[in-house]
């Protein structure tokens, strides 16, 4: 479907209003979904769905997930999760997991960027090189 400018326009100041001191703030995004769907304003549809997909960007922005080789320690963990904050602000939800296939090394995924220092990589990227 497509979306007109005045609907992306009206999501987009949805969604600005929405925002509390840098974090989305959910009490806030229902309401506003109540609230357009009460008034049903023209192209409401288009409003609330271009709004849905903002609100998807940001929650995937402000999460990361961090895959290791091994288990990470306690101070490894909270010394990822400052320097995420640090590169990323606050409100990051920050996941931890293992897997071995990467032989060694992290690898840390944080919305669309994605930081590959895994042995499991440089292995592909050499394999690639020959």
């Amino acid at each position: 479907m497509k979306i007109s400018k005045q609907a992306r326009r009206d999501a987009k100041q949805l969604f600005h209003s929405c925002v509390n001191n840098g974090l989305l703030d959910e009490g806030r995004v229902r309401q506003a979904v109540t609230a357009v769907l009460a008034q049903k304003p023209r192209g409401y549809v288009g409003i609330l769905s271009h709004l849905q997909r903002l609100v998807k960007l940001d929650l995937d922005r402000r999460t990361a997930r961090v895959e290791s080789a091994t288990a990470l320690s306690p101070e490894q963990q909270s010394a990822m999760q400052a320097n995420l904050g640090r590169r990323y602000g606050p409100g990051l939800d920050i996941s931890f997991s293992q897997n071995p296939a990467l032989i060694g090394g992290l690898r840390v995924q944080v919305g669309s960027d994605v930081y590959d220092g895994s042995v499991r990589a440089r292995l592909e990227a050499l394999r690639e090189s020959f």
